[in-house]
């Protein structure tokens, strides 16, 4: 028999989406699967909107407002497939992304191997999504995966990966005290389960961009900020685990030192934390510097000034973007009815 594949999506908020993207897990071309959502504890009309969708196979429990990890959890906890497929309330899977991921598993293949594929932005239209390749689109082992991904500042998405139930299992469950980065932190103690990855190029996922704060988003938050240093330390420790080496200490340096902007300079006990982890390290963080087109408005405004139009700058930028994508995906998506509606009254016609 066909192995069985767990779908399982957290959700909160996530009216405008959630249906487009419980549509991309029906769709799926792998007959053999069981979707879940868990709506976690949202204010709008997430589970309503993703309850209209039962008679398609859907499951959908409404649980207190806990956090995405709590949420994941819960949904694992119910679910019963042998591989489980992580996907959040707005984003897309490619209609043949998990048979894709199986085909890629050979006779004999142990169930500790992790599979992964490719993903893109987009906001609206999937057809403008761009994927680029990263060091991490390969196959790869645990540790040479973890270098990477912490020396170059890169991460896989969510939804790329499926996990078998024996590699969840040995991964344990998500760390409900981590408000960002969760996924993060996760995918590092199944990476460290795991016998290595295999990347299956052919497979794909839309990481879709929002105007609304992600989990992951830190921001301002004092308790994202505390949840983020303890997901750095908690990557420092797997990686170290996995080998101790100059190549490790390294690539550490480099992760804690391309993160330690988010704590700059408002949070002088986290950065005193991880400027002593560096010294444990054989190393020392720098001081942040803003990116040059901010760092002149300093000597002028001041530096929460120019580190608050560094974040800001960049995300009214990508708003405007979105609103541009906003506007051709309805115009391109009225002028495919206008056109579908025609060939229907043609065709009415000519009958």
């Amino acid at each position: 028999m066909k192995p069985l594949v767990s779908i399982l999506i957290p959700a909160y908020n996530s009216e405008a989406w959630i249906a487009d993207t419980l549509r991309s897990a029906i769709g799926q071309s792998w007959q053999r699967k069981e979707i879940i959502v868990v709506d976690d504890g949202s204010s709008d009309r997430t589970a309503e909107v993703a309850r209209r969708f039962a008679s398609a196979g859907v499951a959908v429990v409404s649980v207190p407002n806990q956090g995405a990890a709590a949420a994941r959890n819960h949904a694992l906890k119910l679910s019963q497939g042998d591989y489980i497929q992580w996907l959040d309330a707005d984003d897309l899977l490619a209609p043949d992304k998990i048979e894709r991921q199986l085909a890629a598993l050979k006779e004999g293949d142990s169930k500790r191997l992790l599979l992964s594929s490719p993903w893109a932005y987009f906001s609206y239209r999937t057809n403008r999504a761009r994927f680029v390749p990263t060091s991490l689109w390969h196959d790869l082992s645990p540790v040479e995966w973890l270098l990477r991904k912490m020396s170059e500042n890169l991460h896989m998405q969510t939804g790329t990966w499926l996990t078998s139930r024996e590699l969840a299992d040995a991964a344990g469950p998500w760390d409900t005290r981590l408000m960002s980065d969760d996924d993060g932190e996760y995918y590092c103690r199944v990476l460290l389960a795991s016998e290595g990855t295999r990347f299956v190029p052919q497979s794909k996922v839309f990481y879709r961009v929002t105007s609304s704060s992600r989990w992951s988003y830190v921001g301002t938050s004092d308790k994202k900020k505390n949840a983020l240093l303890l997901s750095m330390k908690l990557h420092v420790k797997y990686l170290r685990s996995l080998e101790e080496s100059d190549r490790v200490r390294n690539a550490c340096l480099i992760y804690m030192q391309n993160w330690f902007e988010n704590f700059y300079p408002d949070r002088p006990d986290i950065m005193a934390e991880l400027q002593s982890l560096a010294a444990e390290l054989h190393g020392h963080l720098e001081t942040p510097r803003l990116r040059w087109k901010y760092a002149w408005m300093e000597p002028f405004f001041g530096r929460n000034t120019a580190k608050r139009a560094q974040m800001m700058l960049p995300q009214m930028k990508a708003s405007l973007v979105r609103a541009w994508d906003k506007t051709m995906y309805r115009l391109e998506t009225r002028e495919a009815g206008v056109s579908s509606n025609a060939q229907a009254v043609s065709v009415t016609r000519e009958n």
